[in-house]
């Protein structure tokens, strides 16, 4: 075999049969030659093909040579292919050994002609220059192909996305005229290869323009305005009345004029700016039980309350007394009626979470300004459908002054706390009737009025089967049974509140409330927690709930538990690098609208934030349960309906899947805008999902006033799933549009 000289060096390749087509392109995506194409172009094994018949090929004959100059001086046809004769070699070299490689028609070597077809003696210099340019050209090859897929993934935002701001008289098209998608460094554009059933208004670029601002506090499905229409029997008028379809708001609700970041946590747990919920009514109504107070441009919370003027501090001291809320056992909280949330506030540093709700009532804005604070809390009312949140929920529940009618309407209230609450949970009241010999005269109703409702109260209350454990001054405590061993077996038939004979106890998405009591799971004997006894806090927060070891959740067990745990911990890693100020305290009110098992929630337990869980009525998986045993706060949610919180209450909401499973149900363009009505300024989205599905979210979004990127899955650019990080842009409603 005639051997072949290169001096990468000099410029000079010899290249084999390949080099016969030169105008043949491979079925790469650029549509170049491979003898025009970029070395960091050419698919890895087209490169390594060019690199090995480089040096393998046999030598052409030097005919080939002249057959080749006549083709391309016009002499013969143009694709026509002339076989090479006997001792003829044709030679071709590259203009460059590491760049665009282009290849020119080179002489037959001397050495070739003075041979004259005879063999050639293989020099040693000439086999380690060959073996030396091969291992030079695969390098390349391998280092270029890396290099073009390392440039082709993106692995963090720019910084521009966390921090942006813009007036309200800005055009749209300033704030979304940065919009870019980046995946592997081009805009992504799925049009013509992927077909996806959206409503047909997601496909259509639309600008949102600002709504008035009187709907700047607007709640969809708690507007007083729509309340009047419905009975005051048992507070209907302030359940859940959403908006039909005709009376949705296709516009984005404005932030008041002035409107500034909330405080950082701990700091917002005890001041709120004034202009961000301009209402001083509860400064005054709640002067003397110092709920609110109002300093300058700011309102304070001295943590006060009604049954605890002193503070919330030296009222939960008082309970602690009484049972012990610091030992991990009580994790959970429920408060009814709450005010601004102050005991769920106080709670939390003694690593106890709580669910305040309250309705949007003549207290206006209490749970505005609890959320305004960083502590948990929601728009609720015990009415006439269960509250939502599921069976066995919670450690503690509390009424301080809450005005809740226990003692009537057979005891539905009562027995509704009874589902929600943890066997062996325990339930406080404080306010009327307890203490009623000392207080009756300020809560101006007579003595035997607050006796007899005491006496309903313990009277319900040993039918439910709990034990009073203690009353002391204006606490009183009743504890819930482990299980209902007992309970059952010496009830008489007649008996009320019945069993319930459903066990559907957990459904609480528009479910009527009963006035039965909801039946806990068998047990084997008397000293057994029904539905299995919860880990201590924080160990609790990844043992195995006991839903899921007891198969009480199909399709889940303890494995898939385990794997959801470690999958989350890297996706929280991996969202730490796109979005760094995620772990230096940034966002303190979180939302994960498709919450699964948790495992989002768990993953960012270090942090100063705290995660509303939500799963979405209707769901494959009812995991709201194992959620709860794990120590984490969450409620029930149909994503085609608003949520049951003010404007601008979350600092970072996170939704897996959620456009996928919504898609075919409701137009999503509306699930945008509440996510849009429930973010704070300059608040940030994650939104993970397929690739066709997050570029249409996209486009509807570049008419919401936020800035995004299509950012690549944690497992690299091959995975269609996508992730979409957004930042909604600062800007406020105009004073002029009250007209």
């Amino acid at each position: 075999m005639v051997g072949t000289e290169g001096n990468c060096v000099a410029g000079r390749w010899y290249v084999g049969l390949l080099l016969h087509f030169p105008n043949r392109a491979d079925n790469g995506s650029t549509g170049l030659p491979l003898d025009k194409r970029p070395l960091g172009l050419l698919p890895l094994p087209s490169c390594l093909l060019l690199a090995s018949l480089s040096q393998s090929a046999p030598p052409l004959p030097a005919a080939a040579a002249a057959a080749t100059q006549d083709r391309e001086e016009g002499i013969g046809g143009a694709s026509s292919l002339s076989l090479p004769a006997p001792g003829e070699t044709q030679i071709r070299r590259p203009s460059h050994c590491c760049g665009f490689i282009s290849f020119t028609r080179a002489e037959p070597s001397p050495m070739a002609k003075e041979q004259s077809g005879s063999p050639k003696v293989r020099l040693p210099e000439f086999q380690r220059m060959r073996v030396t340019l091969t291992i030079g050209v695969i390098g390349l090859c391998v280092a270029s192909y890396i290099l073009g897929a390392w440039q082709g993934t993106s692995n963090s935002i720019n910084s521009s996305l966390i921090n942006t701001k813009i007036r309200c008289d800005d055009p749209i098209s300033r704030t979304t005229g940065s919009t870019s998608v980046r995946s592997s460094g081009a805009r992504l554009d799925f049009r013509a290869h992927h077909q996806g059933g959206f409503n047909e208004s997601s496909l259509v670029s639309e600008k949102f323009p600002p709504c008035q601002l009187k709907y700047s506090e607007y709640t969809p499905c708690q507007d007083p305005r729509r309340a009047r229409k419905f009975p005051k029997k048992m507070m209907q008028y302030r359940e859940r009345h959403c908006p039909k379809k005709e009376e949705l708001l296709r516009c984005l609700i404005p932030a008041p004029p002035s409107y500034k970041n909330p405080f950082k946590w701990p700091q917002s747990r005890d001041y709120a700016w004034y202009d961000n919920i301009p209402h001083r009514e509860l400064s005054i109504e709640k002067a003397v039980q110092n709920w609110i107070q109002v300093e300058g441009d700011r309102f304070r919370f001295p943590g006060g309350g009604t049954m605890f003027p002193h503070g919330a501090d030296a009222y939960i001291d008082d309970i602690n007394a009484l049972v012990p809320l610091t030992d991990g056992n009580i994790r959970t909280a429920l408060d009814t009626g709450c005010g601004v949330a102050s005991w769920g506030a106080y709670l939390m540093k003694r690593n106890i979470i709580t669910m305040s709700f309250a309705p949007r009532d003549s207290h206006e804005a209490q749970v505005q300004f609890a959320l305004e604070r960083g502590v948990p809390a929601m728009i609720g009312v015990m009415a006439t459908e269960r509250i939502p949140y599921p069976a066995r929920a919670f450690d503690m529940a509390h009424c301080s002054r809450c005005l809740i009618p226990w003692n009537k309407l057979d005891g539905v209230y009562l027995i509704e706390v009874d589902r929600v609450l943890r066997p062996g949970g325990y339930w406080i009241l404080s306010g009327p009737p307890i203490h009623w010999k000392r207080h009756f005269k300020g809560w101006e109703r007579t003595e035997e009025d607050l006796k007899q409702e005491q006496d309903e109260i313990e009277d319900l209350a040993k039918r439910l089967c709990w034990k009073k454990v203690v009353e002391k001054d204006d606490l009183a405590i009743w504890q819930k049974p482990i299980n209902h061993i007992e309970c059952f077996g010496s009830r008489k038939v007649d008996q009320t509140p019945e069993i319930c004979k459903s066990k559907d106890v957990d459904s609480a998405w528009y479910k009527k409330m009963d006035t039965c009591i909801s039946p806990l799971p068998d047990v084997n004997g008397e000293g057994e927690v029904a539905g299995g006894a919860l880990e201590k806090w924080p160990k609790r927060a990844f043992a195995v709930p006991p839903r899921i070891t007891r198969g009480s959740v199909p399709g889940l067990t303890p494995e898939k538990f385990q794997d959801d745990n470690k999958l989350w911990s890297e996706r929280v890693d991996y969202y730490k690098k796109l979005i760094p100020p995620l772990a230096k305290g940034r966002y303190r009110n979180v939302m994960d609208m498709n919450a699964g098992m948790g495992g989002f929630a768990a993953a960012l337990m270090k942090y100063p934030l705290w995660v509303m869980n939500v799963v979405p009525s209707g769901s494959t998986h009812d995991t709201l349960g194992v959620i709860y045993e794990r120590g984490f706060i969450g409620t029930y949610q149909d994503w085609c309906e608003a949520f049951s919180t003010y404007p601008r209450t979350y600092d970072l909401v996170h939704a897996d899947k959620v456009f996928s499973s919504y898609k075919d149900r409701c137009d999503i363009a509306y699930i945008l805008l509440e996510m849009d009505r429930i973010l704070r300024p300059e608040g940030t989205v994650i939104l993970r999902d397929n690739v066709e599905v997050l570029v249409k979210v996209q486009a509807i979004t570049e008419g919401m006033r936020w800035k995004s990127q299509i950012m690549d899955h944690e497992s690299g650019p091959f995975n269609p799933e996508k992730i979409l990080v957004a930042v909604k842009t600062y800007w406020t409603g105009e004073p002029a549009q009250k007209q």
